[in-house]
């Protein structure tokens, strides 16, 4: 089993900046990609940002240019750096990898509470 550990979330005001990050832990296993999605009350998940282990990123059009996604291999963490954040932010933000363990699948972390007031 891979774990993944979120923290960073919080309640800022619009404008304002906020950092996640997301460690995984585990024995034996290999990322391939990690990740950001979000989901607000009544809303489908979505995906917020992605990162793989080469270092490619994919962003979704309404965090372009305001969210970066980094990653540090060598501790299999992934960080989320947010800035002018907006009310439309505002939701739980669940980390992701896929993983090679026994197979490649993927995994999710408990999610942390994004919170931009107006």
């Amino acid at each position: 089993q891979v774990q993944l550990v979120e923290s960073g979330g919080g309640l800022v005001q619009a404008g304002g900046s906020l950092r996640l990050s997301c460690a995984a832990s585990g024995s034996s296993f290999s990322i391939y990609a990690m990740g950001w999605y979000r989901q607000a009350p009544g809303k489908q998940r979505e995906l917020v940002a992605t990162i793989t282990s080469g270092g490619s990123t994919n962003y979704a059009d309404s965090v372009k240019g305001r969210f970066t996604i980094s990653g540090d291999n060598a501790k299999n963490t992934v960080y989320l750096q947010m800035n002018s954040l907006k009310p439309d932010d505002t939701a739980v933000y669940f980390c992701a990898c896929n993983a090679f363990k026994t197979n490649w699948r993927d995994y999710w972390g408990q999610g942390t509470q994004v919170t931009v007031s107006s």
